[in-house]
């Protein structure tokens, strides 16, 4: 990093394109065999085993991200996580990614070398090796951009597409809580514009705002499913809402499901934050997105496998495709599912 003893910042076009690629990469090291050459050269050259997996995830300042209560180092960590989530939701290993920034000028260094921090921070707990990406200017603020590669021999690699009638559908950890965070930012962001010197107490909101802020992504999960020798038949993130993950499961493996809504989990913190914002708190886990939980189906003769264990939860389960996609509420009432979660692309 750089010394700088007087706090005075440093302009990116003092180091160049890329002297500011040496400086930010230089605290990166390989860790894969798999990894043959990583940063340094014109391109990295893996050499996967089994079949290699790729997803890459594009975010936009004022769309996905804003930096008024987004710590830098914790959008660097969440830039990766969103990325390796979708390499597990593969039943896959990530091993290394690529990352692309593009900034404007009102970026120094020092923001840079903070963003790059919470990039290392992801890829050291998730081992993940950094092996090459790209920056440039903007004229319009940040944007991140970063490409996650991962393995798995080819016969554990779960797609969207593998569910059937009578598949018990399950859910990794509780849902609803980012979005949740998410609006107690907001809310406290109205405030601050109000009184700059009001200081927001959010002890009541602290794992809200860390699920908004920090998520994780389940690779403890993929690790324990091996463990207890149960192969999803099919399975996806929850990134846009839990609603639309299950239409999309539905949709690829042509089967209908019957959701329960007494089963889904909700963390007592999005239970008391729902009473106070006078939201339903179905609704918000239905529709919230950003959990960054695993929702897959299995086989009925593998739920003993997974009865007992706290981090999973069967919410639910597929029937025939004519029968359609339904949530069934706590009073017993069918009503058809409809994916009402994060859209990038709506104008509003």
């Amino acid at each position: 990093m750089l010394e700088n003893k007087n706090n005075a910042k440093t302009d990116i076009s003092e180091l160049g394109e890329f002297g500011l690629i040496d400086h930010l990469t230089s605290q990166f090291e390989v860790k894969h065999k798999t990894t043959i050459k990583g940063i340094g050269d014109d391109a990295a050259v893996i050499s996967p085993e089994g079949k290699m997996i790729v997803t890459t995830d594009l975010l936009v300042e004022g769309v996905h991200f804003d930096l008024s209560y987004m710590p830098l180092k914790h959008l660097g960590y969440k830039a990766v996580i969103v990325n390796l989530s979708d390499v597990y939701a593969m039943n896959a290993i990530p091993t290394q990614i690529t990352v692309s920034l593009a900034v404007s000028n009102r970026f120094p260094v020092e923001a840079l070398e903070e963003l790059y921090a919470g990039i290392a921070t992801a890829a050291k707990l998730y081992e993940i090796d950094v092996v090459g990406g790209d920056t440039t200017s903007s004229t319009s603020g940040m944007m991140i951009s970063i490409t996650a590669i991962g393995q798995a021999d080819e016969k554990e690699i779960v797609y969207r597409d593998g569910a059937k009638e009578n598949d018990l559908l399950v859910v990794s950890g509780d849902l609803g809580a980012a979005y949740l965070g998410l609006q107690v930012l907001e809310r406290e962001k109205q405030v601050f514009k109000v009184n700059p010197a009001s200081q927001p107490d959010l002890d009541a909101y602290t794992y809200l705002i860390e699920r908004q802020l920090k998520p994780e992504a389940r690779k403890d999960i993929i690790q324990l499913l091996k463990e207890l020798e149960v192969k999803p038949t099919a399975m996806i993130d929850i990134s846009d809402g839990l609603s639309s993950e299950v239409l999309h499961i539905c949709k690829n493996s042509k089967v209908g499901c019957n959701l329960y809504e007494d089963k889904i989990p909700l963390d007592p913190q999005v239970i008391n934050t729902c009473e106070e914002f006078k939201l339903d708190s179905t609704t918000i886990a239905l529709s919230g997105g950003e959990d960054y939980e695993l929702l897959f189906t299995i086989k009925n003769e593998d739920f003993p496998r997974i009865k007992a264990n706290p981090n999973l939860t069967v919410i639910g389960h597929m029937t025939n495709e004519n029968e359609g996609v339904h949530l069934i509420t706590r009073a017993n009432t069918k009503i058809p599912l409809v994916a009402r979660g994060w859209n990038a692309l709506n104008k509003d």
